[in-house]
């Protein structure tokens, strides 16, 4: 059984340090050149380029005619789950409804900001997004829920799903459900570098889209740098990331519960519980092993890949004081943050970068990952220092209104002539001076 790496950060030098703050994306380069011939396959190729590649890829062989998903493909989908679940899968998609519509802004305002002129602004949805569900190392329906529903909500028109096709040639049922839970049916094959140059370019049967979101591997990542330029390609989303931060008052147990959450995803994620206390430091370190008796050998490995430090990628950081470990975390900016503490709303004042943070001994992760309501796909690699969760700000776009009335024109129209004569903007400064004038005459 492997060992849980201890890090003690007074310990380190700022090299030993910087290395925790990698991740598995920050090196997308060896990708870049692979997905090149992939991209350009699907623009001249269009559906017979995904069914290869599903082949190549996934293992799955399905003809060209199946990539949409169908009715009865819904259908038989339904039948399959258990209805527990799809009770489930309905509850969550409540709250993340629930959530997303209170994030919705006034769909238009405007203010006098001088007297007789009016500005503002307004806002209306993108005109098409492809939500991305990954499919790599397991299924993700909770994906599904979180991309399509804020989509939805902020009223985008054409919201599709992309998704890689399983081993059988299917999409993963459940991903069926919750889109069609979520209020979409356009479900098609495509995962990987493929999905995105399909929603880039379009193909017989996927539409072309303006933006693709949601998290996925390292293909996914670079081709969404090679084809900025084609589509907006959303957030960074990449492999799962975080830090448990737990001070003296916390319970190591559930300190080690906690941290193996986002480490069974891959043996690419970055999991770190951080504390102030060495005596939960070393309970944690003991008790993590313990825990991987009780899960399936595919996650122990992909846990312990991370947690046992092999690549500084995971494991337990001991700080000397709580102002350290709030460095440490502001440096890393996490996708997911959970502060255990019998009193954590002292300590979230002081986190400025984090995707998301969860407070107390009662608020897991996994929870967040699929009931609560707050978005599940979040900024990955440091990109929380500017970015924020997937919501329904990333469907809409705004543009700014603006008014003036006589007397608002006759106020500003002098000083913006001294403005653009300064920077020597001809037009600019004839347009509002006697040439508007005299083109206006006796109105």
């Amino acid at each position: 059984m492997s060992q849980v790496a201890l890090y003690d950060l007074s310990q380190l030098t700022a090299q030993q340090r910087d290395e925790l703050m990698k991740r598995a994306e920050d090196d997308l380069a060896p990708f870049i050149e692979k997905v090149e011939p992939i991209i350009a396959a699907v623009r001249e190729e269009g559906d017979a380029a995904l069914v290869r590649f599903a082949s190549q890829f996934d293992g799955a062989e399905f003809d060209a005619s199946t990539i949409a998903a169908s009715d009865a493909d819904f259908e038989q989908a339904y039948a399959e789950l258990d209805d527990k679940f799809i009770e489930v899968l309905r509850y969550s998609a409540d709250n993340i409804r629930r959530f997303h519509q209170r994030q919705m802004p006034e769909r238009q305002w405007m203010m006098e900001i001088r007297e007789g002129a009016q500005v503002g602004e307004r806002f209306t949805p993108i005109d098409s997004v492809a939500c991305y569900s990954p499919r790599g190392k397991g299924s993700f329906p909770s994906v599904t829920l979180m991309s399509i529903i804020p989509a939805i909500v902020a009223g985008v028109p054409e919201v599709i799903v992309l998704t890689p096709p399983g081993p059988d040639g299917r999409i993963d049922p459940a991903t069926l459900v919750a889109a069609d839970i979520s209020g979409t049916r356009k479900v098609f094959k495509a995962g990987g570098a493929q999905a995105v140059a399909a929603a880039a370019f379009g193909t017989e049967t996927i539409p072309k889209c303006v933006k693709i979101e949601g998290p996925g591997s390292p293909w996914l990542a670079a081709a969404k740098v090679m084809l900025a330029n084609r589509i907006d390609p959303g957030m960074p989303a990449g492999p799962s990331e975080s830090i448990v931060f737990a001070d003296d008052s916390a319970n190591a147990e559930i300190a080690a519960l906690d941290t193996i959450i986002e480490s069974e995803h891959g043996d690419d994620s970055s999991v770190f519980l951080v504390t102030t206390s060495k005596e939960l430091a070393e309970q944690a370190v003991n008790k993590i092993p313990e825990y991987w008796q009780s899960m399936s050998q595919e996650r122990v490995d992909y846990s312990a890949a991370v947690l046992s430090g092999s690549t500084n990628s995971g494991g337990v950081v001991l700080c000397e004081t709580a102002q350290q470990a709030y460095d440490f975390i502001n440096d890393y900016a996490p996708e997911h943050l959970q502060i255990l503490s019998k009193t954590p709303h002292d300590h979230v004042d002081h986190i400025r970068n984090a995707s998301e943070i969860l407070l107390g001994e009662d608020t897991p992760g996994s929870i967040a990952n699929y009931m609560m309501g707050p978005n599940c796909v979040l900024p990955t690699s440091g990109a929380a220092k500017t970015r924020s969760p997937l919501g329904v700000m990333n469907f809409l776009k705004s543009c700014s209104i603006g008014e003036l009335s006589r007397i608002g024109y006759q106020d500003m129209a002098p000083r913006t002539d001294i403005f653009a004569t300064y920077e020597g903007f001809d037009a600019h400064a004839n347009a509002v001076g006697d040439m508007r004038s005299k083109a206006r005459g006796n109105e």
